[in-house]
């Protein structure tokens, strides 16, 4: 399917790769480009062939958040009329949250509210040493609410109560700091770097590494319960007992490469 405002490819690798492709707009959202976005994290979801994705833009800055001509439409509406359209950036990002596959963000310039909710809600992320980030909405009379979830999980409840509420812009280290951002680089060395966590990846059971970050989600935040602890062990077990979990243990002692990597 083709986009207007992304772009989508696989590789022989089976690495998907989305690209927000709305340079002259600095990667703004709008209705349209957040439907884009929610239907291809669809299909990526459904591809049981895919191992990893990454997510990257086209131009000067990753993404400034909302498209300003959006947002004027947006204070025209009713109510229900905001209420649906926020639940369509909500369910996109949810759906990118939950890929079950790892996903690995590419940033570069400016990376604005809704850009910051793309950000965080994935797994790894890399910076350009330029990258500036802002939970900006406070600054125009909003707040970052539908990225909320996200954000704070990846930088905390103390770090959100200062940035939300002050929509100061930060630079990409301390967006480190914060956790919102996993390595910070000079830009030419991004692409490198994103090569080269895809490769570790691929070189890992695909259905351990599906299995591990669905492990992440169902633990985090958890009590040691009883039930847990059950759980934990049975997954551990399930996942022994799978093809790819035999072939990984007959290959670790037979000195050799298991049969996933190419």
């Amino acid at each position: 399917m083709s986009y207007t405002y992304i772009t989508y490819a696989t590789d022989d690798r089976n690495v998907a790769t989305v690209t927000l492709n709305r340079p002259d707009k600095h990667n703004a959202f709008n209705e349209d480009y957040i439907a884009e976005l929610s239907d291809v994290f669809d299909g990526i979801s459904q591809d049981a062939t895919l191992k990893v994705m990454a997510l990257r833009s086209n131009g000067k800055n990753f993404s400034a958040g909302a498209d300003l001509d959006w947002m004027k439409r947006m204070g025209h509406n009713t109510r229900e009329e905001n209420i649906r359209d926020a639940n369509a950036l909500a369910e996109m990002l949810y759906k990118l949250n939950f890929l079950p596959i790892p996903t690995i963000a590419r940033v570069q310039g400016a990376a604005l509210g809704g850009g910051c909710g793309l950000v965080s809600c994935c797994d790894v992320a890399l910076a350009s040493t330029d990258a500036g980030f802002a939970f900006s909405e406070a600054k125009i009379g909003l707040i970052p609410a539908t990225i909320s979830p996200y954000a704070i999980r990846a930088i905390g409840e103390g770090h959100a109560r200062r940035y939300f509420q002050t929509a100061e812009r930060f630079d990409a280290g301390r967006a480190k700091e914060l956790g919102l951002i996993s390595e910070v680089m000079d830009e030419a060395r991004l692409d490198d770097a994103m090569e080269k966590i895809i490769e570790t990846i691929l070189a890992n059971s695909p259905e351990a590494v599906r299995a591990a970050k669905r492990l992440v989600f169902d633990v985090s935040g958890q009590p040691a319960t009883r039930e847990l602890r059950q759980m934990t062990s049975e997954r551990i077990a399930d996942i022994r007992a799978s093809k790819e979990g035999k072939e990984g243990l007959s290959a670790f002692l037979e000195k050799r490469k298991p049969k996933w990597v190419k």
